[in-house]
């Protein structure tokens, strides 16, 4: 419980700033939803779950292509997250969108109601990801989907590492223990498919999915993005002077220009889509 604690708390606090830039976000990771939707093969009239929605995606996304006939449910343990969803579903008008505040191994729905289940960059946060993903199984249809998308190795994700390395310059960091919430907690090939095996998700497969983030974005407002979306970042510079900080930003910046041009900024990147499905019955 003490884990579930302090993942919601760092989130929380992060709430309003993944809200603040939720469409440069869909933007950045469109490639990794239609990668999900691809491979959870999700159609017209559809039930899908997405678990650790966040401020509402790809639920929302999926919501759109699915409508009207299709239903898509986000459920996040973080109630600022799932307001902030119910507040974009509604602006856009998505009927079909629904949100719920719920842990990943505690889901407030009956056993076989969903045909797909899936979460982009989710299962890393969870405090017991095999307990979470059987959980996912049970709401699923027997014969239905499970599609989760994590990092792969930081080294490969400069939209990680570019910033990453100039902060270490200022305030070290321990390694996360084995197997706690952490961005690159099943970076490893097979690490994953490992929990879906141990969860008995069957027809189990793991690929790799190289794309480009992109936003338009100049490098400077690129550094405010990620400064903001991270609770562990911000905390982690408190301790900076402020001739520090603004050292520090300015090498941040100089680093990201190397991805940056007039159309906004780009980076190569790699996820693994690791997924599955129910025993039929």
């Amino acid at each position: 419980m003490q884990q579930n604690t302090e993942v919601i708390g760092q989130w929380t606090e992060s709430a309003r700033y993944w809200e603040k830039h939720r469409e440069t976000l869909r933007q950045m990771f469109a490639p990794v939803t239609l990668a999900l939707i691809e491979d959870a093969e999700i159609r017209r009239r559809c039930t899908v779950l997405d678990v650790a929605t966040g401020p509402g995606e790809p639920a929302l996304s999926i919501a759109e292509l699915i409508a009207p006939e299709g239903k898509v449910v986000g459920t996040d343990a973080v109630p600022e997250m799932v307001e902030a969803a119910r507040r974009e579903g509604r602006r856009r008008g998505l009927h079909n969108a629904s949100f719920a505040v719920a842990l990943a191994d505690k889901l407030p729905f009956p056993a076989n109601t969903f045909d797909v289940v899936v979460s982009r960059f989710g299962v890393m946060f969870f405090p017991s990801p095999v307990d979470s993903v059987r959980e996912c199984l049970r709401v699923l249809k027997p014969g239905g989907r499970i599609s989760l998308a994590v990092w792969h190795f930081a080294e490969r994700n400069p939209f990680h590492y570019l910033v990453a390395r100039v902060v270490e310059q200022y305030v070290a960091s321990t390694p996360p223990p084995p197997d706690s919430p952490d961005a690159f907690r099943f970076a490893n090939p097979g690490e994953l498919l490992a929990v879906l095996s141990k969860a008995s998700v069957t027809a189990i497969s793991e690929h790799l999915l190289r794309f480009e983030i992109r936003a338009p974005l100049s490098a400077e407002d690129f550094w405010t993005l990620r400064y903001e979306m991270s609770d562990k970042l911000r905390t982690k510079l408190r301790v900076l002077s402020q001739q520090q900080t603004t050292k520090l930003r300015r090498e941040v910046i100089e680093a990201l220009s190397l991805y940056s041009s007039d159309r906004g900024i780009g980076f190569p990147a790699e996820v693994l889509i690791v997924s599955g499905q129910k025993e039929p019955s």
